[in-house]
């Protein structure tokens, strides 16, 4: 089944506003074995009008998002309505609810309001009990002009996700027959290129039948998408494993941060971080998964060399001599917070992350990454991370994860 959608707003064009709606669609319609074929972000106006004409003519369903206010720039209605010659009226019981939503609030309804009650003729209307505009679904049969479903819903999501999962999904499992859905597995593997990946098992992996594959490239980190039905992926997912499976630390979507904080509770390991060119980073990252208080016990971020010094107890003649910046003091902060946190697993970062700052020795986006284990020997891994500010910060964050999952794992 073809399925499109449509958001307007010309805050979603200019940028003021962040569109997630392709995003949380994508994933709410592959539950139910759907999948979306298209998506078009139109401005308010005449636009609105002119794309919804060419969806519905390519669609099976077409999801409108936005323009159900009650302001002048709110014309998604009206639109609908002209293009499938079909008339608006207003509806007693859209009314009601409507001045029910005001009378509980304690607000006086405005007349322009009225407009949001108005449906087309023929249409379900959506009850929305969480705002005051009203969704209006448009079943096939009404459209004279090609046989598409089309579902006008509110922008905002704290209406669009109660009224889709309440009004919209049981529709959709009509209009599709109980189509069969498909599996999908997301492989998430770190410390190795898309295109390395792609060179080593592409070929294996489209020559299995009814498996999609696809590839999704992040700092540091490469997503490999198994689409198909249980025996296809199962394949793939062996072939991957073959290939990278030392590399793989998630098979079920979890981030990096997630797993190790998993892992790490599992088997009862604390750990402690130092962070100078990270700024807190890894530290929020973790942070930010539930549980991580059982993991995470010492934070520091040690940006100045004092602050090194004097909490992770690095040498004030190495700092002076050799730089802020190297495998020594970057050894250093590690083994000085395994020692003050009593941890059993630190990491350290010291880099630079420009634009100045670097030298000939050291140039911009070189970074030193510590790792002391309790009972073992303290290691650095230097790398060189050609970014921007804060996309270095990211890549240096996901690489610090990785060797604390790899140690967690060991």
């Amino acid at each position: 089944m073809r399925i499109e959608i449509l958001n307007t707003g010309s805050e979603l064009l200019l940028g003021t506003t962040m569109n997630t709606h392709g995003q949380w669609f994508g994933q709410e319609l592959f539950k139910l074995g759907l999948r979306v074929q298209r998506q078009t972000t139109v401005p308010d106006g005449d636009a609105i009008r002119e794309a919804l004409a060419e969806c519905i003519g390519r669609s099976d369903v077409v999801l409108v998002t936005g323009g159900l206010g009650p302001t002048s720039d709110d014309i998604t209605r009206e639109a609908t309505a002209a293009v499938l010659g079909v008339e608006l009226i207003e509806d007693e019981a859209a009314m009601r609810s409507l001045e029910a939503f005001f009378a509980a609030r304690g607000y006086e309804m405005v007349p322009d309001n009225r407009k949001q009650a108005q449906v087309l003729v023929g249409a379900d209307v959506l009850p929305n009990p969480h705002g005051t505009a009203p969704g209006i679904y448009v079943p096939p049969r009404l459209n004279g002009v090609a046989n598409c479903a089309v579902f006008l819903l509110p922008g905002p999501p704290r209406e669009l996700y109660p009224m889709f999962e309440a009004e919209v999904a049981s529709r959709l499992r009509g209009l599709s027959g109980g189509e069969t859905a498909d599996g999908v597995l997301e492989l998430k593997l770190a410390g190795i290129g898309e295109s390395a990946i792609h060179q080593k098992v592409d070929r294996l992996l489209t020559a299995i039948p009814g498996l999609e594959v696809g590839y999704c490239s992040r700092m540091s980190e490469v997503d490999v998408r198994l689409i198909g039905h249980a025996d296809a992926i199962s394949k793939g997912r062996e072939i991957v494993l073959a290939a990278f499976g030392e590399c793989c630390f998630s098979e079920d979507g979890s981030s990096l941060e997630e797993v190790v904080v998993k892992r790490m509770s599992e088997r009862g390991l604390k750990l402690a971080i130092a962070e100078s060119c990270t700024g807190g980073l890894i530290a929020n990252r973790v942070t930010n998964v539930p549980g991580s208080s059982a993991v995470l016990t010492h934070g520091f971020v040690t940006y100045a060399n004092e602050a090194k010094r004097d909490l992770l107890g690095v040498s004030w003649e190495d700092l002076e001599s050799i730089g802020a910046v190297s495998e020594p003091v970057a050894r250093q902060m590690a083994d000085g917070a395994l020692r003050v946190s009593a941890a059993d697993i630190a990491v350290s970062v010291t880099g630079i992350a420009g634009p100045g700052g670097g030298s000939d020795e050291k140039p911009v986006g070189t970074v030193f990454i510590g790792l002391a284990i309790k009972g073992q020997e303290t290691r650095v891994r230097r790398e060189r991370y050609i970014r921007d500010r804060v996309s270095f910060k990211q890549t240096v964050s996901q690489t610090a994860l990785e060797m604390i999952f790899r140690a967690a794992e060991s």
